[in-house]
Formats: structure tokens, C-alpha cells, sequence
């Protein structure tokens, strides 16, 4: 097989960085929802988000070689979007307010979907998006 026939698969996992674990993982199971699976002080905290994980590393930890897995970590806030119905976009605005977690900003996409732009404690970007957005079909909202 060569190069040109493959293709990944989808996401498995995808990783955040935040110097305060505690704080995120407060954040992402109270706020969001999201199943803790796993965690290591001051090393990482592991999420279930649907079929993937999301991993949420300290930086100062995982840029130190040494663990067997290559090192890896970023300064600055990373991004992720997390799939919601439209319907539920007012819930999700109303509950977003309850927690003192501002909006920055709600965008209409021009094919149909739709946004809400937050952050987490570390500063790191996030948005619940519709699958419009990308003109892909909603599967059922889990949220």
C-alpha cells in the first residue's frame, strides 16, 4: 500500500495544556460533563469525550523526556470544539452563564452552523459547534 491510499481514521484523542490539573479537572467534569478516566497529579488528567479522550497534560511534565512517551507540551492556549445540536445551544448559553464562564463570542457559520466561543480555566479556547458547521449531519446530541 502505498502513502497516497492511506488515510487516518477519526480523532482518538486530542490534548490540552494547563498548568493547574486541579482546576481542569473541576472545570471539565462539573462544567462540561465530561468522565474522568484517568489522572496523575501534576502530570496529566484524562477525559472521555464520547468514542474519544481528551488529555489534558501539564506542560512542565510532559516537555521533560524520560517517560518513554516523546515529549510534548505548548505555551499559549490551544483549541477545541465539542459537537452540540442547535437546539441545545440555549442550554448550553444559559448553563455556561450559571458556572461564571463567559462567552466570547456566538457566530453563525455561513453553512448553517452555529457556535459558542468559551475558555477553560487555563485559557484555552473552546467551542460547542453545531456539525453544520462543517456540513456534516447531526448524529444525535449526547449533551
Amino acid at each position: 500500500m502505498t502513502g497516497d491510499q492511506l488515510r487516518v481514521g477519526p480523532l482518538i484523542e486530542t490534548s490540552l495544556y494547563a498548568d493547574d490539573l486541579a482546576a481542569a479537572r473541576q472545570f471539565y467534569t462539573q462544567v462540561l460533563g465530561l468522565e474522568l478516566l484517568a489522572e496523575a497529579e501534576g502530570r496529566h488528567v484524562f477525559f472521555r469525550c464520547g468514542p474519544a479522550m481528551l488529555l489534558v497534560f501539564n506542560p512542565q511534565e510532559t516537555s521533560q523526556a524520560g517517560s518513554g512517551v516523546p515529549a510534548h507540551g505548548t505555551v499559549g492556549a490551544g483549541h477545541v470544539a465539542f459537537a452540540t445540536s442547535a437546539d441545545r445551544l440555549p442550554a448550553w448559553r444559559q448553563h455556561l452563564e450559571a458556572h461564571r464562564c463567559p462567552l466570547e463570542a456566538e457566530i453563525e457559520w455561513p453553512g448553517g452552523g452555529r457556535s459558542l466561543y468559551f475558555r477553560d480555566p487555563a485559557g484555552n479556547s473552546l467551542e460547542l459547534t453545531t456539525p453544520a458547521t462543517w456540513g456534516l449531519p447531526e448524529r444525535g446530541d449526547p449533551s
